[in-house]
């Protein structure tokens, strides 16, 4: 595809699609969502899509994928306050909840309560939420220097399900681009609560892998050669999902 634009209008014709026909069926839709920079396009063509049809969507559910936690003195984690910068609460309200509200008819649009995330403090709780409502369409992405996908560092197993993990470094990197008031690395938390590859592959009915920018060409390279789940580049979980697209703007698709 030629550029972002293009590719977060395709992926949001999608998920509008399935959104209304939800709608139309009386059931909720489930919407699971990372929190980066990638859909941001995906976000804004679907507000606009909401807009125009005056669509209700106070049947949408925004589940997050992963979260940043705090170390504690005890050696536990906890997750970190709206507040912080980097909260995924915070990035799901104002990137996510915000942008599709502003296009959503008065009394359709998502309530506060709709908005779900993983919790530290149960982890198997978030994953048995998602097992049980599903996701109707997961939008994933993946990084470009190592193939994260939510938190899920090279070399997670296949198995894993929602826990806490380690965020490799590489990742916590490459979210010095997502969140830009960090100004160094060593800023970014080490721990994370995140969805497995397991946990995408059971509770997904549609998964839409985004790939924007020529920094993700080696991702986009190591995706559409998989055949299955690689450990080592955990984004190629999409090819282990029952119905999924790969969508890239020429940047990323251009060797």
């Amino acid at each position: 595809m030629p550029d972002d634009f293009s590719v977060g209008h395709y992926a949001a014709e999608i998920i509008f699609t399935e959104l209304v026909r939800a709608k139309s069926e009386g059931r909720p839709f489930v919407l699971g969502c990372p929190g980066g920079r990638t859909p941001r396009s995906t976000y804004n063509a679907l507000a606009a899509m909401i807009k125009a049809g005056k669509q209700d969507i106070s049947h949408v559910v925004i589940a997050m994928m992963d979260e940043y936690l705090q170390d504690n003195a005890d050696g536990s984690h906890s997750n970190h306050g709206e507040d912080k910068h980097f909260s995924c609460v915070r990035f799901a309200k104002l990137e996510i909840f915000d942008v599709l509200n502003s296009g959503a008819p008065e009394g359709g649009k998502i309530p506060a309560e709709n908005v779900r995330f993983p919790d530290a403090s149960d982890p198997q709780g978030y994953e048995d939420y998602l097992r049980k409502v599903g996701v109707n369409v997961f939008l994933m992405a993946s990084g470009g220097s190592d193939g994260h996908v939510a938190f899920n560092p090279p070399g997670t197993e296949k198995s894993a399900r929602t826990r806490i993990v380690r965020i490799a470094d590489e990742t916590r990197q490459d979210n010095l681009g997502t969140f830009p008031d960090f100004k160094d690395v060593s800023e970014v938390p080490m721990y994370g609560v995140s969805v497995g590859p397991t946990t995408m592959i059971d509770v997904s009915d549609i998964v839409i892998m985004e790939l924007i920018g020529s920094h993700k060409n080696k991702a986009f390279k190591r995706i559409s050669a998989a055949t299955g789940y690689e450990s080592d580049w955990p984004s190629t979980v999409v090819r282990e999902c029952k119905d999924y697209y790969i969508l890239a703007d020429n940047a990323a698709a251009n060797s």
